[in-house]
């Protein structure tokens, strides 16, 4: 017999979102296990430094050898584990934000930024915006910490908006934005650069920020019997 009642719909959804949460769950503790036990391996090398550079040729060897279908211990990730338990000194960063991100994001910090403010920054508005390795690695090529996080951007957030949403709308905005996937012409009609924007319109969103959704161009408005049309709406 086929229950379809909205009672019985209801139980079928709650215990979708728990299997949902389970296996989001799982993946996360699977990943912040990995993460520790590159850390501890990183602390490893980095304690016995002093055998010099042969000894990570030699112990990704031995790896190999005794896990032939493991991957992951190449000699230079495992170069990068004794950076990474450098960056971080002690296994408390399992309980951080740090831990959440999976090793490619990483390796793409740390290739590319050596402050630890920003660093951590990046480690944030990653978790916070579900960045993949490459989006994360094209927003600190774009610079988006000095744009966002440090630059002086004259607003009047604070006189307009009350606390918290003006913080909030403080910190979402970037000075400047940078919008290059844009080919300007000299003399370049509005039109023309509202098309291509939309043409564009996921580096275009990705470039605004979190909470933002596209609704449409040329969006039409009926207000006191009169028609507009926004150019763009957000």
């Amino acid at each position: 017999m086929l229950i379809n009642t909205k009672k019985y719909l209801q139980v079928v959804e709650d215990i979708k979102k728990q299997i949902k949460t389970a296996q989001q769950r799982a993946i996360l503790n699977a990943n912040t296990e990995l993460i520790a036990l590159y850390w501890n391996i990183g602390k490893s090398i980095n304690k016995h430094k002093t055998w010099g550079g042969k000894f990570i040729q030699n112990l990704a060897r031995d790896i190999k050898s005794s896990f032939p279908n493991q991957r992951g211990f190449s000699t230079r990730n495992l170069q990068y584990m004794a950076q990474f338990a450098s960056i971080y000194n002690n296994l408390e960063f399992t309980q951080q934000p740090v831990a959440q991100l999976p090793w490619r994001h990483h390796i793409v910090l740390m290739n590319r930024v050596k402050n630890n403010n920003e660093r951590k920054w990046y480690i944030a508005r990653t978790i916070e915006n579900g960045w993949s390795s490459n989006a994360l690695d094209m927003q600190i090529d774009r610079n988006l910490y000095a744009r966002q996080a440090i630059a002086d951007k004259t607003t009047n957030f604070k006189d307009r908006l009350p606390t918290p949403q003006s913080d909030l709308a403080q910190q979402t905005m970037k000075d400047p934005y940078i919008f290059d996937f844009v080919e300007y012409n000299k003399g370049m009609a509005e039109r023309e650069v509202e098309n291509a924007l939309v043409a564009h319109i996921t580096k275009f969103l990705l470039e605004l920020g979190n909470g933002f959704s596209f609704v449409g161009s040329q969006y039409h408005l009926e207000i006191d019997g009169e028609d507009f049309y926004v150019d763009m709406l957000f």
